[in-house]
């Protein structure tokens, strides 16, 4: 005589034998709870990073002249490609993974692709820094 057919926790206290819809569901609230620590965590690496190798300024000699307004500009430039391009990888990162811990989620799925389209947009504004800075040096010679 075969056996009948149970559920897996038929008989137990539900506590003790959880599905596995509700162990995803833990798994994943743990993770998403944990994701602001990781990336503010991640930040505060980088910059001591940042810190740490960074070349030491020295002071500007008696003789030496201004800077020019293009360098200034150039400089601006430069800090702004890394600036976008430091916040579209955290997006890029963040989107990715709540995408991996989204476990079907419809609404952590949509959370996940508007911050990689916000990475995407990020990227592409890095990428256009430069063209935008030469068309404003160019309008104001």
């Amino acid at each position: 005589m075969p056996f009948p057919i149970r559920p897996p926790c038929s008989g137990r206290p539900r506590r003790s034998c959880p599905h596995p819809e509700e162990v995803a569901t833990s798994q994943r609230t743990r993770l998403l709870r944990r994701l602001p620590a990781v990336a503010v965590g991640a930040t505060v690496v980088a910059a001591g990073l940042l810190v740490v190798f960074a070349p030491p300024a020295f002071a500007a000699t008696a003789g030496a002249s201004a800077p020019s307004l293009t360098s200034v500009i150039d400089n601006l430039r430069n800090w702004l490609v890394g600036i976008l391009a430091a916040v579209a990888t955290l997006f890029l990162t963040i989107g990715g993974l709540r995408y991996l811990t989204a476990g079907g989620d419809p609404g952590q799925v949509e959370k996940a692709k508007t911050a990689l389209k916000s990475a995407a947009i990020g990227y592409a504004l890095a990428a256009l820094a430069p063209l935008l800075v030469s068309i404003l040096v160019s309008l104001f010679p």
